[in-house]
């Protein structure tokens, strides 16, 4: 089965538990829910999940791996964002009102943030919906596969510091897996989290990876004893 087929395949499977209202997206790990979402405030957002083959950086992980030639699509939020200032992410962004659908907004938002051209995008369906608390969204993972590449760079410096592309292995590497920890007073929260070159993913991002990857079953044994503290400035956390 190729990687393509894989992917589809998940898609199929999840399919059943797409639902149609915030009350049947998926939540947070109940380790990492920091406040509760509002249903009837929720706002709709959408990310690309998009994974293409590998460009001409090299994985610098030396895990063999069937999917050593594969990469996923992430975007450096700008610091001076007011909501995940510097954070990596999906692109994407909220489902604005002439989007037809969570699909449209996911492909605008990726073009507007990554430059890529939708042409070269061939959508294999979408996830779950999946709570976003600490902002009150309702998110849409929208799946795609780059099956003709194109050039991505920051198009806008103050909605994205960074573009790039992830190597799937040390996306995988057990050496790049971490639990990211937040303390808040007197409580602590943690997630899974992937420590890779050209960023750290952590938050919402890193849980729908995470989930993903277990999903397809991709995931390598890791040490979920190692933490790295998250430094949470102005509550900005996800």
């Amino acid at each position: 089965m190729s990687v393509r087929e894989e992917l589809l395949a998940m898609v199929n499977r999840q399919s059943h538990l797409v639902g149609t209202g915030p009350e049947d997206a998926t939540k947070m790990p109940e380790t990492w829910v920091f406040n509760d979402l509002d249903p009837h405030k929720a706002r709709h957002a959408a990310v690309l999940i998009l994974f293409g083959r590998l460009d001409d950086v090299p994985a610098s992980s030396a895990v063999s791996s069937v999917h050593e030639d594969l990469d996923v699509l992430f975007v450096t939020r700008a610091d001076t964002l007011r909501k995940h200032a510097g954070q990596v992410a999906f692109p994407g962004g909220k489902v604005d009102p002439e989007d037809a659908d969570a699909i449209a907004a996911a492909i605008r938002e990726a073009q507007e943030e990554t430059g890529l051209d939708p042409s070269g995008v061939e959508i294999l369906g979408v996830l779950p919906d999946a709570e976003l608390p600490v902002t009150n969204f309702i998110v849409t993972p929208v799946i795609g596969w780059w099956h003709a590449p194109s050039d991505v760079f920051v198009v806008d410096p103050a909605e994205s510091a960074t573009v790039f592309r992830a190597p799937v292995a040390d996306l995988l590497d057990p050496a790049n897996r971490v639990n990211s920890v937040v303390q808040r007073e007197d409580s602590v929260f943690s997630a899974p989290a992937f420590d890779v070159e050209g960023g750290f993913i952590w938050g919402f991002t890193a849980i729908v990876l995470d989930r993903m990857f277990n999903d397809l079953g991709w995931t390598l044994p890791w040490d979920e004893t190692r933490e790295v503290p998250i430094e949470v400035l102005h509550g900005k956390s996800s």
